[in-house]
């Protein structure tokens, strides 16, 4: 060894300074809860003297963890994913774990991304995808923590958290008839036919339209192959272009919604004069957009936590897989896009 050069101290050396033994030493580090204040102090004050820093590395190889989950989405340029990422990592990150992010948006079969994950050492995983189809179920059904994002399919046994998605639509469509709006668009229907996630929401649109008495149109029900600005812009067009008479958009999501009012507007709709318009997420833009945004909130600092303590419940408590559907609550955000002098946030 080169004179003046000291190796890094060792628990060890932590155990001769505290007066006490390796395996207490080792017991402090973990958390062991039945060690005494007095003795809990020794260690950490022999720990702070040495300046001893603990192999987490190692720490995690015996412990059969490696404190990582896995966040499983479609792309992180949509603002809502890259939103819900953000909540995750910072839910994760409070109890003492780290995220690995995976995109899942390539062309192959989104569930195939589960089994992607786990190649890699994480202790469970967050799936949040951009549909889940009834042959998906045999890709969730695993042996390991997970939590999926979305409407719930038959014949699988995981975990789902989401919200009353034909609730929330019927809120926000009810929105719209009681201020005076009858003739409303629904933009964002799958064109390769139901998906849960736009059939629920669709389900919801004809439910407030029955219960008052509106006509269900379906020149009024717009399909698009993305829920992207972009594709919310192509469908205003092609309902301006088709001729409709609409004074309504409700759509499938906040991209949709702001690509909508955009081609509205340079089209020389006023919005919320001649067309009133509904977004769906309340991601950040929504509240800045010119007229800001109406839009439903699911509350996704609150989605993130309940997935990430499910997981941590499961890994460090114990707990068992919850099968089924845990609802989360919603709420309609009113702002200037669907009332004239509204009160933004």
């Amino acid at each position: 060894m080169v004179e003046g050069h000291r190796s890094p101290p060792t628990m060890s050396d932590v155990a001769a300074v505290a007066g006490v033994s390796k395996k207490t030493v080792s017991n402090v580090l973990a958390g062991y809860e039945h060690v005494s204040a007095r003795t809990h102090d020794r260690v950490m004050a022999a720990v702070e003297q040495l300046g001893y820093e603990l192999n987490v590395s190692a720490r995690n190889f015996r412990s059969g963890r490696s404190r990582v989950l896995g966040l499983a989405l479609p792309e992180l340029r949509q603002a809502y994913f890259a939103e819900l990422a953000d909540a995750v990592i910072r839910a994760a990150g409070a109890l003492g774990y780290t995220v690995l992010v995976e995109q899942t948006a390539s062309g192959e079969r989104e569930p195939d991304a589960i089994t992607r994950m786990r190649e890699h050492s994480i202790d469970g995983i967050i799936y949040s995808p951009l549909a889940v189809r009834p042959g998906d179920a045999p890709a969730l059904d695993v042996k390991f923590p997970l939590v999926v994002l979305g409407e719930p399919v038959e014949d699988s046994d995981a975990t789902f958290i989401t919200m009353s998605n034909a609730d929330a639509f019927r809120d926000a469509t009810e929105h719209l008839v009681r201020a005076g709006r009858s003739s409303i668009a629904f933009v964002g229907a799958d064109p390769d036919g139901p998906v849960r996630t736009a059939e629920e929401r669709l389900r919801g649109y004809r439910s407030a339209l029955d219960a008052h008495d509106l006509p269900f149109r379906p020149e009024l029900v717009v399909s698009t192959p993305l829920w992207h600005r972009a594709d919310g812009a192509e469908a205003a067009t092609r309902l301006l272009a088709g001729g409709r008479a609409v004074d309504a958009v409700v759509c499938c999501n906040d991209a949709l919604a702001l690509g909508a009012m955009s081609a509205l507007q340079l089209a020389g709709r006023s919005v919320p004069g001649d067309v009133a318009v509904v977004g769906f997420d309340d991601i950040e833009e929504s509240a800045y957009s010119t007229p800001a945004l109406t839009t439903v909130s699911a509350d996704l600092d609150r989605v993130a936590a309940t997935a990430v303590d499910m997981l941590v419940g499961q890994l460090e408590r114990g707990e068992a897989a919850v099968a089924g559907v845990v609802r989360s609550p919603h709420r309609l955000v009113v702002r200037a896009s669907s009332v004239d002098g509204a009160r933004t946030d």
